[in-house]
């Protein structure tokens, strides 16, 4: 009996083929995983854009009820009539005059006079971070750009001539990769009484 040992091994077919599987079954949890990390960027950033959209909202509230307290310190019989024409148009730090003519930028950190300022042109000032505040000073020390732009808007909802309702729209603006993103915050105000 004449025996041949044959020695068998790997061809160069079945080597490229198991490289071909290993990469994929690696390739494809890293790219999940990549993902993943990605969505939970963006998840993060909405998060903080609708905190900020909303901290836009109960702040004109706030300034509406300051008017209010304002108003019935005076007295009077037509407290809740003085104290909302003074949110509307008056002069005091508690109105949203420039905010129903253009689009304003908030920066809650500033005294209540110079909180709300009106946009220049198309162009809102972004928020800095600062000590776990966010501002639109640049100045501050530490202050560091963010990619969120707030915007705050009045639109007058008049019934008969008469404003009885105002529409607040907080929006807070970012992108991410290159591809915006908006959270709008929508609240309606009403003179107290």
């Amino acid at each position: 009996m004449n025996m041949k040992k044959t020695i068998r091994g790997f061809t160069l077919v079945e080597t490229m083929i198991a490289v071909t599987i290993l990469t994929f079954a690696v390739a494809g949890p890293l790219f999940t995983a990549s993902r993943a990390l990605v969505a939970a960027e963006i998840a993060r950033d909405q998060l903080t854009a609708s905190y900020l959209a909303q901290e836009g909202v109960e702040y004109v509230r706030a300034m509406r009820d300051t008017e209010y307290l304002a108003a019935y310190q005076t007295g009077g019989a037509t407290v809740s009539e003085t104290a909302w024409s003074s949110f509307l148009s008056g002069s005091s730090a508690g109105s949203i005059t420039q905010c129903r003519t253009s689009t304003c930028t908030l920066d809650p950190s500033r005294n209540m006079e110079s909180a709300l300022v009106p946009c220049s042109g198309e162009t809102c000032s972004p928020l800095y971070l600062t000590n776990g505040i966010y501002t639109t000073q640049s100045e501050i020390s530490g202050a560091e750009l963010t990619s969120f732009t707030r915007t705050i808007q009045a639109v007058d909802v008049s019934t008969g001539g008469d404003v009885r309702d105002v529409r607040i729209v907080s929006r807070v603006s970012w992108s991410f990769h290159e591809t915006p993103y908006i959270v709008t915050v929508t609240s309606h105000l009403t003179p107290w009484q």
